[in-house]
């Protein structure tokens, strides 16, 4: 992983450029661009929302922004590394903490930088304002006070109060500590922890880790007097006193982590020694978490114990304990189900969640922006890195079911379409994907997929996504020692059924069903004998014999060396007398089929007009209602030319055979898409707004779906074939896992839509 270098110059041109000031802003989430949005906006529309929450103030929920919208609250006293800079110069981590909560969890915050130093002022102050928000995040403020603050909002407040700096790092470390602790064949219960620090995130990261199965009397607080133990007076509070240990003559921190299993550091810079790590138990555990520099560089611990697993709160390194897994996410959850509270349970529940995650396949977005070849779960990756976008969908419904477990929830939810929900807050394509990948669960995995590249480890990747999801029951084709072999090192436990080519024992009678479909083609005996053991033609023939429903391939191959045996097998479906490709194009919130991109170079317009009839019909099949425009460069005859009279002809054949749908053109582009083009221009047009575009070449519809998704940032998923006359699906080369069970879900919902 690349190192990354922050100047200080970076840093502040970061922060005064990049169009305004600072790192957030206001954004208006209704219409307000007329007098009539005026008046609802403002007077006299609001009298009518206020006379309702006055009635039941519950229905703030429902008419203002409070269910999403986060108070991040510091007076300065604690920042993070920097210690007491003031309530103003807190102000640039306050808006980054919003930025974050923005980001990564589609939450809203307003910061706050109370200046007092007072807890019972800061009490005050907050308790005034929590009207407004649905959570309080308390941030960088000192302990013990932050203790006192935190505990007295909670009895004082109906919504949830959490301070980050202690229960934030308590979570992420629990985690990788669980998942460190099985890889080095250790349990909770039987281990040592020292603790270098005892403030608030110690204290809470001690507490949490009793919760997970450590024994109290196990765990060593050392502050900078030292050891906390029993009878110790000097620097002490009733919150170290709960982990004082029985007095055994250990005073520094050099006397506490001799034979200790685990090491938390939650102080300062270089306080750890390598001669200290030298001292340690067998396979020790090394959370050095102080920010920007920990108590002891990773290297150096390494280097001390090879043996060990470190981690720091550094991006630079294997392993960062980075808040950022927690916070956002855990108020995404408690607002969801309007928490009262966020307590011990959810915390501990969102712990859990994170900690399993890190055992899941790690999906190849997030191997490119850390620059990984691969990812799983051992001594450099212990939990989840920050910007793996499963984390939302894992940790706020833990978080939000444990709420309502524990009673703590005023809302109700079903966990899995809230699942659901999450995923829709990261984009239109992610509706489209649950909508695919639903309804290929609909089939109770009662469908075989063979996939053709079956030694590729993106496909054992995404077969074992698609077994696990329930989409299908996955056929690799390969050698099954390949396979097995790549199985155990990609650290999976699936069992797919496999089939070898060279040693399949059905292979004579594929032989001479190959042959007899191919003999008055050109193909002789011997050469059905060599062919049948090509993936592209066993992977087809299966679904032909009944024993696949579908086939998919073209990781490895270009386009023509998957779809060219498939029609040679199973020709085109019954009606259609060519196949086309389509796309789905995600565009901001819209969604968009375009075709054809991939099969017909030159289509004529009958072509065209069956075309737009394949591709309406699955405009159907996912509930999309087909605005069917067919492009071209002219406006319904405003430029005579054979081209847009290929167009126009096909229009009109398209009228007799899919009478079911609204179909027009030829029209440009933007009046396919723009409503005003057409309510001004030609009001007459049978469509407006279209959403299934008919483009006139493959090459005008390959060059819009790539320019779109490089410069207008679309989302495409596809190519998916139409007409075939069975369920064979091609990938693209360099598709993602992600790609891949997408496109096995598709193949599935075709194999479905057959019977």
């Amino acid at each position: 992983m690349a190192k990354i270098t922050i100047t200080r110059e970076d840093a502040l041109e970061y922060h005064r450029l990049k169009g305004k000031p600072g790192k957030v802003a206001i954004v208006p989430t209704k219409p307000m661009d007329t007098q009539r949005d005026l008046s609802l906006a403002y007077s006299p529309g609001v009298a009518h929302p206020v006379l309702e929450i006055e009635k039941d103030q519950s229905l703030a929920y429902e008419y203002t922004s409070k269910g999403n919208l986060v108070a991040v609250i510091s007076n300065g006293t604690a920042i993070l590394g920097l210690g007491d800079r003031g309530a103003l110069a807190s102000k640039p981590v306050m808006e980054g903490k919003g930025v974050l909560f923005k980001k990564f969890a589609d939450i809203d915050v307003f910061d706050i930088e109370v200046n007092s130093h007072d807890p019972d002022e800061i009490i005050k102050v907050v308790a005034a304002i929590a009207p407004t928000f649905g959570g309080i995040n308390l941030e960088d403020i000192k302990a013990p006070e932050c203790f006192y603050i935190e505990e007295e909002l909670k009895k004082m407040l109906d919504i949830p109060v959490f301070h980050d700096d202690q229960h934030g790092t308590a979570i992420i470390s629990s985690a990788a500590l669980a998942n460190s602790l099985e890889i080095v064949g250790k349990e909770h219960k039987d281990i040592r922890i020292v603790i270098s620090g005892a403030g608030a995130s110690a204290v809470s990261c001690a507490e949490l880790a009793i919760r997970w199965g450590v024994k109290r009397e196990n765990i060593m607080l050392v502050d900078t007097k030292g050891v906390v133990y029993k009878g110790r007076t000097e620097g002490m509070n009733k919150y170290k006193e709960k982990l004082a240990v029985e007095d055994k003559g250990h005073r520094t921190l050099a006397d506490a982590v001799k034979g200790a299993d685990v090491f938390y550091g939650l102080s300062v810079a270089n306080i750890l020694t390598p001669e200290m790590v030298k001292s340690m138990a067998e396979r020790p555990i090394i959370f050095a978490m102080a920010n920007p520099d920990p108590e002891i560089k990773y290297e150096l611990a390494k280097e001390a114990r090879p043996d060990s697993i470190v981690a720091t709160g550094r991006s630079d390194y294997p392993n960062q304990v980075n808040n950022v897994l927690g916070f956002p996410f855990i108020f995404r959850g408690a607002l969801d189900v309007r928490a009262s509270a966020i307590n011990e349970e959810m915390k501990f529940a969102a712990s859990q969640a994170l900690a399993r995650l890190a055992k899941e396949d790690v999906p190849d977005s997030v191997l490119r922006a850390y620059g990984a070849d691969s990812m799983k779960l051992g001594p450099d990756y212990i939990i989840p890195k920050p910007l793996d976008p499963r984390v939302l969908l894992w940790e706020a419904p833990a978080v939000a079911e444990m709420a309502m477990q524990t009673g703590v929830a005023r809302k109700k939810i079903d966990i899995d379409e809230y699942r659901e929900q999450l995923a829709y807050r990261q984009g239109q394509g992610q509706r489209v994907r649950y909508f695919i990948m639903n309804k290929a669960r609909a089939s109770k995995a009662s469908k075989r997929v063979a996939f053709g590249e079956g030694e590729e480890t993106k496909i054992i990747r995404a077969a074992a996504q698609v077994l696990d999801e329930g989409i299908a029951k996955p056929i690799l084709i390969g050698r099954p020692e390949i396979i097995e072999e790549k199985i155990k090192l990609l650290g999976l436990t699936f069992k797919p059924e496999i089939v070898d080519p060279t040693r399949f024992d059905k292979m004579g009678k594929y032989m001479e069903a190959y042959y007899q479909i191919r003999q008055r083609k050109g193909l002789t005996r011997s050469q059905a004998e060599k062919r049948i053991r090509e993936p592209n033609v066993l992977g087809p023939m299966m679904v032909k014999m009944g024993e696949a429903d579908a086939f998919v391939a073209g990781l490895t191959y270009e386009y023509p060396e998957v779809i060219r045996p498939a029609l040679q097998i199973h020709h085109t479906a019954k009606g259609s007398k060519r196949a086309a490709g389509v796309y789905i194009m995600i565009i901001n919130d819209k969604t968009y089929l375009f075709t054809d991109a991939t099969v017909n170079i030159e289509p004529t317009s009958e072509d065209l007009a069956e075309i737009a009839c394949l591709a309406a019909n699955f405009a159907k099949q996912l509930e999309i209602e087909p605005r069917v425009a067919f492009l071209s460069f002219s406006n319904f005859g405003s430029t005579p030319h054979p081209l847009s009279e290929k167009v126009s002809r096909a229009v009109t054949l398209v009228r007799e055979r899919c009478k079911e749908y609204n179909f027009d053109g030829e029209m440009q582009a933007d009046t396919a898409v723009v409503p005003e083009i057409i309510d001004e221009r030609f009001p007459f047009s049978a469509v407006k707004d279209a959403n299934v575009l008919v483009f006139p070449s493959l090459e005008s519809a390959n060059i819009a779906y790539k320019l779109l998704g490089r410069l207008g940032n679309a989302k495409a998923i596809g190519p998916i074939l139409l007409g075939m006359g069975a369920p064979v699906h091609v990938l693209q080369t360099g598709d993602e896992v992600n790609d891949i069970v997408q496109m096995a879900a598709v193949a599935v919902m075709d194999a479905m839509s057959r019977k």
